[in-house]
């Protein structure tokens, strides 16, 4: 089991662009092993998957409205999962969840399906994003 905790959130106007963290809120608690994932939820609407990334390989999965905007990675020496987000737009405007399976995912395929709320079992509290002129 991981406890996770966000960070990074907060206001931006479109075209601006922001960095989320994700590490693990407790002590002696290691990402290593775990595949992250981002998802989001926008008030209204049901939770998405954004992005992920496999433990080792660096196999990713990204979300067909971010990709080319939003990239994910991983400092597993420092514990923490980014998912740095550029050219952000009104519609990303949501909470953000880190969220870590404990597969790790390392297919070796070069990329992830999209993530799920089932196979991604271990979340944070969320960040808030909001995308405003």
């Amino acid at each position: 089991q991981v406890q996770l905790v966000e960070s990074g959130g907060g206001w931006v106007q479109p075209g601006g662009s922001l960095r989320l963290s994700c590490t693990s809120s407790a002590s002696g608690d290691t990402l290593d092993g775990y595949a992250i994932a981002w998802f989001r939820q926008a008030p209204g609407k049901g939770r998405e998957g954004v992005s992920s990334i496999s433990s080792r390989d660096g196999s990713t999965y990204y979300l067909d409205s971010v990709k080319g905007r939003f990239t994910i990675s991983r400092d597993n020496a420092k514990n923490t999962v980014h998912l740095q987000m550029d050219n952000l737009k009104p519609e990303d405007t949501a909470i953000y969840y880190c969220a870590a399976c404990p597969l790790g995912l390392d297919y070796g395929l070069g990329y992830l399906i999209a993530p799920t709320s089932e196979e991604f079992e271990y979340w944070g509290q969320g960040t808030q994003v909001t995308v405003s002129s």
